[in-house]
């Protein structure tokens, strides 16, 4: 009997060894999520205005961010259901990594509008490197 409790404990100590010799690294990543008030679709990109405290916020996403290569931007489609829109900002230590837009899956959505077509904004959406949020 002495041998099999023995033998248990033995094997409950090897079995527990890995768990508390792995290291728990922190990750280099942080992120900034804020909800979306509306978002406009352009012709370049896409406008989000979000709210941060009393003020309402303006920023600038480009279109090619949105594609494989850059891979700078994601959306993710929300369908229905109780989740607000909202945009999330990740950083890489300290610095813009990149960022994901969780909206509406449905264009008729509150959060969605679109810009006329007879509105020039190209100019906002040049030499767009980083997005800061503006807290």
């Amino acid at each position: 009997m002495k041998k099999v409790i023995l033998a248990v404990l033995l094997g409950l100590m090897i079995c527990a060894v890995p768990v508390f010799a792995q290291k728990f690294k922190e990750s280099d990543y942080y992120y900034v999520s804020v909800p979306i008030e509306k978002i406009y679709f352009y012709r370049n990109g896409y406008i989000v205005l979000y709210q941060q405290g009393y003020h309402l916020n303006r920023t600038y996403i480009p279109m090619e961010w949105f594609t494989v290569p850059t891979g700078k931007a994601d959306m993710i489609a929300l369908g229905s259901g109780s989740s607000w829109p909202h945009l999330t900002i990740y950083y890489k230590n300290g610095e813009f990594s990149h960022i994901r837009l969780y909206v509406r899956r449905s264009r008729t959505h509150e959060t969605w509008g679109m810009v006329p077509l007879d509105v020039d904004m190209d100019s906002y959406f040049q030499n767009i490197e980083e997005i800061r949020l503006e807290l």
